[in-house]
């Protein structure tokens, strides 16, 4: 008897059962959309994108049993069946008994910061994303960022970049007593390349949340991708089962807010999961005035059945293994395509660091946007600036800006729905682009809203 190697070949665990045309647009066609959507890629049609790499949230394919679990869909207004596998499926990976559904990640974000915070407190984070802050802010609070201090070198191969910095937190904590009024491990960290956080500095981190009277909570969209990492990469974790070290992590947690419109393959939806009682009713005594009925939260009864397959679903090994490493691939290949990208590769996509990219352009002339505008102008792909567009601060009385930490291009990679070949194109026309990126010029904007600007700021080209 023999045993052949293992094949280097990525394959998709799973069969195509349903296909959709990919939009084809020429080159001049591309031009026009550009200019009709002010250079902002949010504005763009999918009808004109050939790779839509905006996002991953929303945006999967969902299988064959999530389809099947939609037909079991029970439309009650309250206390629906659907709620009760929904919940049930929730509590099986969190190990927290009381389950809010809401219709997405930041609707849990509102109802959370609306009930736990006050004008002036601060809330601290790995690093808060876009609307995560938007929703403290609106509450009257402060985000507080406190990344690991080894994202500031992008090329750096460090294993847990995600994690939050203990020294600044303990040091925030006791600074800043009595004013801090919760704390957000985000997993993995979208923010500075979808970088996991490890389970020992989520542990650590709750540790020095409780000495301080202070709860610790989880943004877990992508907590799965997370575990993935921790088995691969922590040590003592590499024999156990995902689903195992999922519970691990969520145990330290007085909470989780989660995006089902990632780790749980949703085209909506998501939940809020608590430890206390009080908050629990104080939240959904909130909701029923913007979510709906707290057993259903802005959700069909089809949708909760989706998305509680879904949740089993990504805890599935064989599809976390394939995700990580096409990702990585995808990675890999812009690399020798001569794009620079933040390593290690995340779980979810690949960030082009776009300042070592095109380092003729200034912080504040948006070499992110810069570099997403080519991209998908030549290629086709939509991707999404993550620098000082989305992440810089503005004084509301000047107007005057400072730049974000980081300038990069997020390109994020829907779950089940491109394959390596759609991959391969992508990287060989980068290396078609790549002579160019010194002719590429800066943009400034000519019209931005108050809050979340990205999503609607218009550009022009300088």
């Amino acid at each position: 008897m023999f045993e052949l190697p293992q094949a280097h070949t990525i394959i998709e665990p799973f069969k195509i059962k349903v296909v959709e045309p990919i939009p084809m647009p020429t080159l001049k066609e591309r031009r026009h959309a550009l200019a009709a959507a002010h250079y902002n890629l949010f504005n763009l049609h999918s009808s004109v994108v050939t790779f839509d790499l905006l996002t991953d949230s929303g945006t999967a394919a969902m299988s064959a049993e999530q389809w099947a679990a939609v037909m079991r869909g029970d439309e009650s207004y309250a206390g629906s069946r659907s709620y009760e596998r929904f919940e049930a499926a929730v509590q099986d990976v969190t190990g927290l008994p009381f389950v809010i559904p809401t219709h997405q990640g930041r609707s849990a974000e509102f109802l959370l910061m609306r009930a736990m915070l006050r004008p002036g407190q601060l809330v601290l984070g790995n690093t808060h994303f876009d609307t995560t802050r938007a929703n403290v802010e609106g509450a009257g609070a402060v985000a507080v960022d406190l990344p690991s201090p080894a994202t500031k070198d992008t090329a750096a191969l460090h294993p847990f970049k995600g994690d939050i910095d203990l020294e600044a937190l303990e040091r925030t904590l006791t600074k800043e007593k009595g004013k801090v009024a919760l704390v957000i491990l985000t997993v993995t960290n979208n923010s500075v390349g979808g970088q996991p956080a490890s389970l020992a500095n989520a542990r650590a981190a709750s540790e020095s949340c409780r000495r301080h009277g202070v709860p610790f909570f989880l943004d877990c969209a992508r907590f799965a991708e997370n575990c993935w990492f921790i088995k691969q990469r922590e040590a003592g974790q590499r024999e156990r089962p995902v689903a195992l070290i999922a519970r691990d992590l969520f145990q330290v947690a007085d909470g989780a807010l989660m995006s089902m419109k990632k780790d749980a393959f949703g085209n909506i939806g998501g939940f809020l999961a608590l430890r206390n009682r009080g908050l629990a009713e104080a939240v959904r005594s909130l909701m029923v005035v913007t979510e709906g009925f707290p057993t259903y939260g802005g959700l069909a009864g089809r949708d909760l059945d989706a998305l509680a397959v879904g949740l089993k679903e990504v805890l599935d090994e064989h599809y976390l293994a394939y995700r990580v490493r096409s990702v990585e691939y995808f990675g890999q290949g812009l690399e020798q395509a001569g794009l620079p990208t933040v390593k290690p590769w995340g779980g979810h996509a690949v960030y082009v660091d776009a300042a070592r990219a095109l380092p003729h352009v200034k912080p504040l002339q948006y070499p992110g946007q810069s570099l997403a505008v080519a991209l998908y102008e030549h290629i086709g792909i939509r991707g999404v600036e993550v620098g000082s567009v989305m992440l810089g601060t503005r004084n509301p009385k000047t107007g005057e800006e400072s730049p974000a930490p980081g300038e990069l291009v997020r390109l994020a990679m829907p779950r089940r729905v491109y394959t390596q070949s759609h991959v391969d194109c992508m990287v060989e026309l980068a290396g078609h682009l790549v002579p160019h990126l010194p002719e590429l010029k800066g943009y400034e904007i000519t019209w931005q809203p108050d809050v979340l600007r990205h999503f609607t700021c218009r550009f022009k080209p300088l």
